[in-house]
């Protein structure tokens, strides 16, 4: 039996945009680490791959952001 040839995928940017932004957010209002350890670990991966949606010099500019914030946050704890 044969697999199903994989379908498309359609990405909205503004809908990436504004998740992006919304847990850059979050971690720029928190004192201390705002996710489980186990999701932490999931954004520190999934943040960056999710800003490939976006435009080079926007997904950049997230990207740092959220790792400035993301490394203030780990040396918070």
């Amino acid at each position: 039996m044969q697999a199903p040839p994989p379908r498309a995928v359609t990405v909205d940017p503004a809908q990436v945009r504004v998740r992006l932004v919304s847990l850059l957010e979050t971690a720029r209002a928190a004192d201390r680490m705002p996710w489980s350890d186990r999701d932490a670990r999931m954004w520190r991966t999934v943040f960056p791959q999710m800003a490939n949606w976006l435009p080079d010099d926007e997904a950049n500019q997230l990207r740092f952001e959220f790792a400035k914030e993301f490394d203030r946050l780990l040396n918070a704890a």
